[in-house]
């Protein structure tokens, strides 16, 4: 560990990191369990890369924790990761609240149960103030649905005279989203081996790095996440820019 920090610039910290934490299904599988005992062992995985964030000093991280499609996958794993929701979420988020993180959602929350619902409300309150960094959960999100609800509010305030065409530029329409007062990706992760972002903060990540690796989430550690940072820092970012 202590040879990765020496390769780490600490001048050249991504901003913002997002994460879609896949093969919780997977890693289960592969040591005959149910899936949901892959999300179950995923916890220690967050909590490596919330450390990781914080030892160097990332102020945003995004994890995408349940996407709109996630609804599609069958009835039983979806009433074991609500149940698992239901009865770790207070646990989980008290831990987050306790290193000093700040705790927001991204999505249409208001499709999970009223309990999860309170607890989040919970500890966005209680944690608005905490400094050490800040956590965004997308929950039932979709970047699809997040661009088309951004369309149609601006649609409605255009057609009720509050703004005109000519209002509308990327920073107007970037105030209509989710991430509104949020920086841009800086870096996309993507744990399991899949390479494709799967609907995943596609305004946000218009100009992110992509780092994909082979590793299965529950096995996912602080390690492998300092390698992805490193694997960030040797590439050059134009923007569209030429060298």
């Amino acid at each position: 560990m202590k040879k990765l920090l020496e390769k780490i610039d600490y001048n050249n910290i991504p901003h913002h990191v997002a994460i879609i934490m896949d093969g919780n299904g997977r890693w289960a599988e592969k040591r005959g369990k149910n899936r949901t005992f892959g999300h179950e062992k995923s916890i220690q995985s967050v909590r490596d890369t919330i450390n990781g964030c914080k030892e160097l000093g990332i102020p945003y991280i995004t994890l995408y924790v349940f996407s709109s499609e996630n609804w599609n996958r069958p009835k039983k794993e979806i009433d074991n990761l609500m149940h698992l929701f239901q009865t770790n979420l207070k646990i989980h988020l008290k831990e987050i609240h306790e290193k000093n993180v700040k705790i927001i959602t991204i999505g249409k929350i208001e499709k999970f149960s009223k309990v999860i619902q309170e607890e989040l409300f919970f500890f966005m309150k209680k944690t608005k103030y905490n400094t050490s960094g800040t956590l965004i959960l997308a929950l039932n999100y979709g970047a699809r649905e997040e661009i088309i609800r951004a369309t149609k509010n601006i649609t409605k305030k255009v057609c009720n005279g509050l703004f005109s065409e000519k209002d509308i530029d990327s920073s107007f329409f970037q105030n209509h989203l989710y991430t509104k007062d949020l920086p841009d990706v800086d870096l996309i992760i993507r744990t399991s081996g899949e390479q494709r972002i799967s609907n995943f903060l596609l305004w946000q990540s218009a100009y992110a790095e992509l780092y994909f690796t082979n590793i299965l989430w529950p096995d996912f550690r602080k390690k492998d996440f300092f390698e992805a940072i490193i694997s960030y820092q040797k590439r050059k970012r134009r923007f569209g820019n030429v060298e």
